[in-house]
């Protein structure tokens, strides 16, 4: 199913173009010569970072620690060009206990469910032959895992600070507050 494999990638980053409210999130993955760039949305890179989190809690205490991924700091932009190759649509998560790794899918479609050409035929579906989604595979070792996790969500963290009586982002202009009665706060 992958069409890209990066085992191990040189980097894995997620990243943001824009100013906070704006911003495009991205997913970055660079390896022998190849760079490749996938846009999500917040929520994906928060929840993928909050799942990555808690699986290297279950599977890889010690080798996914804090510790062991503070060597692996990576604050640097995102590479450039930053071309989108396709938009995540599902994500992947697993651990790999053989290899002691962590590996993430990245889908323009649905990884769970794709159909096959001749039942595609058998059943004609209007005679179309879905295209293969696209897949990114990453595969990294607990601490890589770790770090990426952190960075994501300083990313995350890093945008419009919330409205203290209803918790939705604060533009800089202000916002019409729900819990304010509709007053621009």
């Amino acid at each position: 199913m992958p069409q890209q494999i990066f085992d191990p990638p040189e980097r894995f980053v997620s990243g943001t173009v824009g100013p906070p409210g704006q911003r495009t999130f991205f997913l970055q993955a660079a390896g022998r010569g190849r760079l490749t760039s996938m846009s999500l949305e917040k929520q994906q890179v928060q929840i993928l970072a909050d799942r990555c989190n808690d699986l290297l809690d279950v599977h890889a205490p010690l080798t996914g620690s804090d510790a062991a991924a503070a060597r692996l700091v990576d604050n640097e932009p995102l590479g450039t060009p930053i071309e989108d190759e396709f938009r995540v649509q599902s994500i992947g998560l697993a651990y790999d206990d053989r290899r002691d790794v962590v590996i993430i899918d990245c889908s323009d479609g649905d990884l769970e469910e794709q159909p096959d050409p001749e039942d595609v035929a058998a059943h004609g579906l209007d005679g179309a032959v879905p295209s293969d989604p696209q897949v990114v595979r990453v595969v990294l070792t607990p601490a890589a895992a770790r770090a990426f996790a952190r960075r994501s969500l300083a990313l995350v963290a890093a945008g419009r600070a919330p409205c203290p009586f209803c918790g939705e982002p604060l533009d800089p202009e202000g916002h019409i507050c729900p819990r304010a009665n509709g007053y621009k706060r």
